[in-house]
């Protein structure tokens, strides 16, 4: 495939999926007409970077009481859940920046962005 960045493939125009959900936790979009610079786009990068960095944080700590002999099931279903979460979050993130790449040229067509399976 050729990946093209041009006016023919605009990903500016292309809602954002954002890092967060609405009280009724329906995923979030951001429809804007720049380069993705504002004031919004700049608080959804800092949230993903946030996110990202405690999942990062979380995998060492699961790495760690994994290897613990010691480790009791409370503990370990509770990490299990942080996971989840945190890979929700980190689904999230991949999903929003992959919408957000250059439409591979012959596939301006499928610009839309996927709605978000139930449960994710």
């Amino acid at each position: 495939m050729i990946y093209e960045s041009h006016a023919a493939a605009p990903t500016a125009n292309r809602p954002r999926l954002l890092p967060w959900s609405n009280l009724d936790g329906k995923p979030c979009y951001l429809v804007t007409d720049d380069t993705g610079t504002g004031r919004l786009s700049r608080l959804a990068d800092d949230i993903e970077a946030v996110q990202l960095g405690m999942a990062d944080d979380l995998l060492g700590h699961a790495v760690d009481l994994l290897g613990d002999d010691k480790a009791t099931a409370p503990q370990l279903r509770y990490v299990a859940a942080c996971l989840a979460e945190a890979l929700h979050d980190v689904h999230r993130i991949a999903r929003s920046r992959g919408a957000r790449l250059a439409v591979p040229h012959g596939d301006e067509d499928s610009g839309a962005v996927p709605e978000e399976a139930p449960g994710t």
